[in-house]
């Protein structure tokens, strides 16, 4: 039996003692005891525990691979989360104001992927246990929304209807205005029976829209997403904030830094998260690699009133970013690129010397690694803000706030 000292939680909510050794689900300064395989405990015993121990909410925490970190106060979970995106900075030398960690409340995931898969009795939906295959049902969740959890019933009936015994569907539910938005891969080839029997599911469920591989099956009524003003569709499956709470909170971030800019370009604008709200004040341009997204942003936009111009290109910005000269035209540019960055982008961002620059980011790694070019071009970074809004995980978002040295705040 080996008796430990956790001294700190790594990237992924591990606690870790000297060696290193690794401890799932211990916290920092808690004596463990257990079995030594490799660098990490099994048999786990909390000797002593931390006082920001705490008994986790949900009743499927244990055995389901959702979250991570139900087991530590809110307090603790969001220090450590300011610590991730702190250390990130760190590494590259970067020093700036970093603000407490907002966090979404419980109830509150607007979007989740369902396993569902065929049983010998019926069929099961719901999260993948921890670092297995195996499906935990949770019809108790606590991370989602009311309606969303309704998906995990809609789930299993669509694995009843086209799952294979080997194989488990991925099942992406979205609360929408009108309902649920349901997106389906994994599952049977369609053929004339199949659909019949997934066009009365959709009816049955009253699903706003159901598809299957990508393949429409049935649209009850468009499936809209609120974008400041505006009312937006996305694509099947297309890229959302987790949370209505979370969306809100980055909107707010980014109209902070960009103040009262005329003219906004919006880099990897997604359906228009952040264009469709700065078109209350300002003329945007919306780039964004998808074709699918970038009409869906403009028919939004057209859709509503009291919005001032927005402009969409459908464009690679890995690729081909956007280049010094194109981007000289504007006064703030708003940047959400995936978790590997954008570090063309950037580097042309650097050149170009626009004023202001909002930095969204789900990787403090690669923001990090961003932002040190920028302040090598003459930026100053007034401030990062981490956002949480997949609570009790690992991951974490911030916006960080850029500005040329020689413009006042």
């Amino acid at each position: 039996m080996t008796t430990v000292t956790i001294e700190r939680l790594g990237q992924q909510g591990d606690g870790i003692a000297p060696g290193p050794v690794f401890v799932p689900l211990a916290l920092p300064g808690e004596v463990v005891s257990g079995t030594q395989a490799g660098s990490g405990l099994t048999d786990i015993r909390i000797v002593t525990p931390s006082p920001d121990r705490v008994s986790p909410p949900c009743p499927h925490f244990r055995s389901c691979g959702g979250c991570q970190m139900q087991h530590a106060s809110d307090a603790l979970v969001a220090d450590w989360k300011r610590d991730i995106v702190a250390a990130a900075l760190k590494s590259y030398g970067l020093e700036t104001d970093l603000r407490s960690t907002v966090t979404s409340p419980d109830h509150s995931r607007r979007r989740a992927t369902f396993a569902a898969r065929r049983t010998k009795k019926g069929a099961m939906a719901g999260f993948h246990a921890r670092k297995s295959d195996a499906i935990i049902a949770v019809p108790e969740c606590i991370l989602v929304t009311p309606a969303l959890r309704v998906g995990l019933k809609v789930s299993e009936d669509l694995a009843l209807a086209g799952a294979s015994r080997k194989t488990a569907l991925a099942v992406t539910v979205t609360e929408s205005l009108e309902g649920l938005d349901v997106a389906v891969t994994g599952g049977k080839p369609l053929d004339g029976h199949l659909r019949i029997v997934l066009a009365a599911l959709c009816e049955q469920h009253r699903l706003a829209r159901l598809t299957w591989e990508d393949e429409l099956i049935g649209m009850r009524v468009p499936p809209a997403q609120p974008m400041g003003k505006a009312r937006v569709v996305p694509p099947p499956g297309a890229f959302l904030q987790a949370t209505e709470h979370g969306q809100q909170t980055l909107t707010d971030l980014v109209a902070e830094t960009v103040g009262n800019a005329k003219s906004v370009a919006d880099l990897f604008a997604g359906c228009g998260t952040f264009a469709l709200p700065l078109a209350q004040t300002a003329e945007v341009l919306a780039v964004e690699g998808s074709a699918d997204m970038m009409a869906s942003l403009d028919a939004g936009w057209r859709q509503a009133q009291g919005l001032k111009r927005i402009v969409t290109e459908t464009r690679d910005l890995f690729r081909r970013p956007l280049l010094p000269d194109e981007l000289a035209r504007y006064d703030a540019v708003v940047i959400d690129p995936p978790r590997a960055g954008a570090a063309a982008q950037i580097a042309e961002l650097a050149i170009a010397q626009v004023p202001v620059i909002a930095h969204v980011s789900c990787n403090p790694q690669t923001f990090a690694r961003d932002a040190e070019t920028l302040i090598k071009a003459g930026y100053v970074l007034d401030w990062v803000q981490p956002v949480d809004q997949f609570r009790w995980s690992a991951h974490v978002e911030l916006v960080g706030a850029f500005r040329l040295a020689h413009i006042a705040r």
